[in-house]
């Protein structure tokens, strides 16, 4: 671990935070991502760069080392070589080494080189943290090649998300919300990363494992649509199953698609409602009924949890029947029937 440029040390009253990113041969992109970072606005911010170069065997490390030479933030560098890519195990390094840039205080921001952060980033982060313990930003694609499909799948996504908030609200989701969690764009307290236990050595998913668990451990998670990076919609990604991958087996066979059936997820929201309102008047007569569980397994459960949020993750269950997948235009006409119906009702 090297630190390129030690410039431009933190000031007293400033946020520390350090932007963490996997790369693995990225020297396609990495000058634009320079471009972007240098473009940050950031009043009471002390951000730093923490890069884990992965098995790079490209230009990556020299473009790095010449950004850092005129850098306007500390730029910290680490080299590893492993035989076989994994983007969680890579991801989770990355955090480390801004964890230990930290001192073990601040703030842990994660996204991708083929990324490019909006200009208020790091506030959009640092305003969600003051009302959450995890940010997950929205991601938008750079469209070079038109998706209609997946511009469908997406709005599906963020619509159900809404129907969610609608019929379990919290206080601290972001207005506007979305539906999404990536490793392109989120951000989390450097304890409440290590509470965690980090990201797990994922070969894809890493990101949503991380935002699940946060959500049963008690963390409060926000979903900011005012906190926008906009990545690359390249099909040719670094991580199987990624992005880049989605878009491939849509170009290829979209039309196939199915989506979670809206009726079972709004009987799971209604669960967690019901919960969150049992736990905080700790009367678990209606949701035992409501959940098919006994009222001593209710309270039991509630005694190990922290709190609310905690409560209503672990004691929701699959819907009776399971969480049915259904095609993408059954899906949309019965979450516009059920919006329709709570409008109406």
């Amino acid at each position: 671990m090297s630190e390129i440029n030690p410039r431009s040390a933190p000031r007293a009253k400033a946020l520390p935070l350090a932007i963490c990113v996997p790369v693995r041969n990225e020297a396609a992109v990495l000058p634009q991502f320079f471009v972007a970072l240098e473009r940050l606005e950031r009043v009471g911010i002390a951000p730093r760069l923490c890069l884990l170069l992965d098995s790079c065997d490209d230009a990556s490390l020299a473009l790095v080392r010449d950004y850092a030479a005129n850098a306007s933030m500390p730029v910290i560098v680490e080299e590893v070589a492993a035989p076989d890519a994994n983007a969680g195990r890579a991801r989770h390094l990355a955090m480390m080494l801004g964890d230990h840039s930290l001192h073990g205080e601040g703030v842990l921001l994660t996204t991708d080189a083929d990324s490019i952060p909006s200009r208020d980033w790091l506030q959009t982060i640092a305003a969600g943290l003051s009302e959450a313990d995890v940010v997950a930003g929205k991601v938008v694609r750079t469209v070079t090649r038109s998706n209609p499909l997946l511009d469908r799948l997406e709005a599906y996504y963020d619509a159900l998300h809404a129907l969610r908030r609608s019929l379990d609200p919290v206080d601290w989701e972001g207005k506007p919300t979305h539906h999404y969690a990536s490793g392109a764009n989120l951000g989390l307290r450097v304890g409440s990363y290590r509470s965690l236990g980090g990201f797990q050595p994922l070969a894809n998913g890493e990101d949503g494992r991380l935002v699940d668990d946060a959500a049963r451990a008690g963390l409060r998670v926000r979903r900011d649509a005012t906190c926008v990076v906009h990545t690359s919609d390249r099909r040719l990604g670094r991580v199987a199953h990624g992005l880049a991958g989605t878009l491939r087996t849509l170009d290829r066979d979209g039309e196939a698609i199915d989506v979670a059936d809206p009726r079972d997820a709004a009987w799971q929201y209604r669960g967690h409602g019901v919960a969150r309102l049992a736990f905080a008047k700790a009367d678990f007569a209606s949701l035992a009924v409501a959940v098919g569980l006994t009222i001593d397994h209710l309270v039991g459960v509630a005694r190990d949890c922290p709190n609310a949020e905690s409560f209503a993750m672990r004691v929701v269950p699959t819907p009776p029947g399971g969480m049915r997948r259904v095609s993408l235009g059954i899906a949309e006409a019965e979450l516009a029937a059920i919006t329709a119906g709570r409008r109406a009702a």
